[in-house]
């Protein structure tokens, strides 16, 4: 079986679009000449790859088992395409050169800027892009070939993607003052496990690397928290246990100027210090890095 790939662009632009219409008018042509496609190609595989509900513009659209499996291949197939294209024009001198560096919030605010700063002071000409997301939505825009590389705040486990350590992080358990029962001897803020197993924890959200490591350094302690609030970046919890909120387990760097203005205190409890987590590099194993992404891993390895 051979596939037809203009048949298949029509098939994947209707799934990611969501309906007939909607994909007609992306790529520029007639709703029937794509329904006319996305049939030709049911026909040409002899399977039925998408369940159609009545209505204008094919609303209710579903991708059957066998469309949803087909699609998954079109997506890697097209997002090479691209990094194709791009890698070509690079090359042929259409565009100057660009750089688009993916990152997990955190990487993002303390430890990207210097690095970009270095790399803009040496080649002021390459185009830089920060796509700022949680570890999860890093990981989906490097499979598509929209960002470059990826710097997140856990390793990745996914076919086609290579995780290599960066450098190491410190991590605190921090809570808001007067919140904590007594100090150790030493003066230290001490608290037990099952103390902190019993506060409102702040958390990020599914797909942060920060909630997995969180939860993964805990558990190896016997700390599983049962009452937790969901926020969606790291400073917003650091405000939050500011606030009286609760407790939560941050980056030191994010925490440092609210500690020195004892806005935030750290905790420390039997088997629950020194937490740190490795930071990560993430590459495609099948796309070669452009001169542009190569510098600036040099910048990266230097700053480790």
């Amino acid at each position: 079986m051979r596939l037809n790939l203009h048949l298949l662009r029509v098939f994947h632009h209707v799934i990611e679009e969501g309906s007939f219409s909607a994909a007609a008018r992306r790529m520029h042509i007639s709703q029937p000449a794509v329904s006319k496609a996305v049939a030709e190609l049911e026909k040409q595989v002899d399977l039925v790859l998408l369940e159609r509900s009545p209505g204008k513009g094919g609303r209710g659209l579903r991708a059957t088992e066998a469309g949803a499996s087909l699609n998954a291949h079109a997506r890697a197939i097209f997002s090479l395409e691209r990094a194709a294209v791009h890698e070509l024009e690079r090359r042929s001198g259409l565009r100057q050169g660009e750089l688009v560096v993916g990152a997990s919030t955190t990487v993002a605010s303390y430890w990207l800027p210097p690095c970009l700063h270095t790399y803009a002071t040496r080649w002021p000409d390459i185009a830089l892009k920060v796509v700022v997301a949680n570890t999860q939505s890093i990981v989906e825009d490097l499979f598509a070939c929209n960002i470059d590389l990826g710097l997140v705040e856990g390793p990745v486990q996914m076919e086609g993607v290579a995780s290599h350590p960066w450098r190491e992080e410190r991590l605190v358990i921090v809570a808001p003052p007067g919140t904590v029962p007594a100090k150790g001897a030493s003066g230290a803020l001490r608290v037990t496990p099952q103390w902190l197993a019993s506060q409102r924890w702040l958390v990020r959200e599914t797909g942060s690397g920060t909630r997995d490591v969180t939860f993964d350094l805990l558990a190896r302690q016997g700390v599983a928290p049962a009452n937790r609030i969901e926020i969606g970046s790291n400073e917003g919890i650091a405000r939050a246990v500011a606030a009286g909120l609760g407790v939560a387990m941050l980056p030191y760097a994010l925490v440092a100027d609210l500690l020195a203005l004892k806005r935030v205190i750290e905790l420390h409890a039997d088997g629950l210090s020194g937490f740190t987590r490795t930071l990560y590099r993430l590459e495609r194993v099948d796309r070669p890095p452009s001169p542009p992404v190569r510098a600036f891993l040099d910048i990266l390895a230097a700053s480790a």
